[in-house]
């Protein structure tokens, strides 16, 4: 039992359960791994660009017909020369590109936009660096027979299925006009056949934009799955976000020490030592040109003290024993701060003794 238990932890915090912190999709977004289905680009480019053939397909047919008629009657009476084919291609692509840019146009605005709603502003070069997994042919096999290629599979069939049953329904009761196409005009027949392209263009649209909200949904749920995380993977997320505690720890450690070298370098500067006399130790300096009040340069206790007191010592620095100016000193003021107006005429007193020593008064 002692020896399955630690393993059964490890199993649960391996385990992926937890939701993705904003760290790791961010890191996602930028990989530009998101929740994205191209059923909603498809459908939407699909749908307004058949609304658009609504309102502009009589200006789109008109300049067909005009290129018709100018082919039929203008230049099947011109002379086959290089000129000549240069002038009548450059005509048809020029009169071509004014039918089709319309369509063109919405259509991209339309792809744009059906990313941008999903997904908003992402650019990202990342899926397209070479990777060698991608050739990896075991890696392959395994996203052939996924559980995701077998949704895909089947959402696709599903399509297929639902769209032709849709497309065939729309036909069948349409049959009776299409059997007498061959004894109307042929502008009846055009207008006949534009109506019902338009017609199953629309609907399959429709369908189309039903069925990519739900692959949507499905997309999102799959992408939500993929991106989950450990326990232990959360925690090694904060570890490195906040950093390690053993290296923060050195990090102070080392900070601290810089400091008390600093510190003790600051003692052999100091008027006076002032002591417990074991306890604590803080040095003070005073330069009536420069300070408006005397400061504390160092300070330590226990330890710290006994090494204040002994630079002092090699250094002829003074020092004084006050127990309670002492200990006001190293509770009240920090290093390199100004002694409080309350202890001014204690820490003067002192000061005065020392310069009388000194023969500076």
């Amino acid at each position: 039992m002692s020896t399955r238990f630690p393993m059964n932890l490890q199993f649960f915090a391996q385990e992926k359960t937890e939701k993705a912190t904003p760290k790791k999709r961010q890191d996602q977004r930028k990989k530009g791994q998101v929740a994205k289905s191209q059923e909603v680009a498809t459908s939407l480019i699909m749908l307004t660009v058949f609304i658009a053939l609504f309102f502009v397909g009589g200006w789109i047919f008109n300049i067909l017909l005009s290129i018709f008629k100018r082919a039929l009657i203008e230049y099947s009476s011109w002379e086959l020369s290089v000129p000549n084919v240069h002038t009548m291609f450059v005509d048809f692509t020029l009169e071509a590109a004014k039918a089709v840019l319309p369509i063109m146009t919405v259509a991209l605005v339309a792809g744009v936009f059906s990313n941008y709603i999903q997904v908003g502003f992402l650019f990202t070069t990342d899926p397209l660096k070479m990777k060698l997994e991608r050739l990896n042919p075991i890696q392959g096999f395994k996203r052939i027979y996924s559980l995701r290629a077998i949704v895909e599979f089947l959402k696709s069939m599903f399509k297929i299925s639902f769209i032709s049953t849709v497309v065939f329904t729309l036909l069948f009761l349409k049959k009776e006009e299409i059997f007498l196409l061959s004894q109307k005009s042929i502008g009846h027949a055009l207008s006949l056949i534009g109506t019902l392209t338009f017609q199953i263009g629309l609907t399959v649209a429709i369908i189309l934009l039903f069925l990519a909200v739900l692959d949507y949904l499905y997309q999102k749920y799959d992408f939500e799955k993929n991106i989950r995380m450990s326990k232990q993977d959360i925690k090694d997320e904060h570890k490195k976000a906040e950093g390690d505690p053993l290296i923060k720890a050195k990090i102070r450690e080392r900070q601290r020490q810089m400091a008390m070298r600093r510190m003790m370098q600051e003692v052999p500067k100091a008027d006076v030592v002032i002591t417990n006399p074991t306890h604590f130790a803080v040095a003070l300096k005073y330069d009536g040109d420069t300070m408006e009040a005397p400061r504390v340069i160092a300070k330590g206790m226990d330890q710290v003290a006994l090494k204040i007191k002994e630079i002092a010592k090699q250094n002829h620095i003074i020092t004084m024993e006050n127990k309670p100016l002492a200990r006001a000193l190293y509770h009240q003021v920090d290093i390199g701060g100004a002694v409080p107006e309350e202890l001014f005429k204690a820490v003067a007193e002192v000061l005065a003794y020392v310069y009388r020593i000194k023969g500076k008064v």
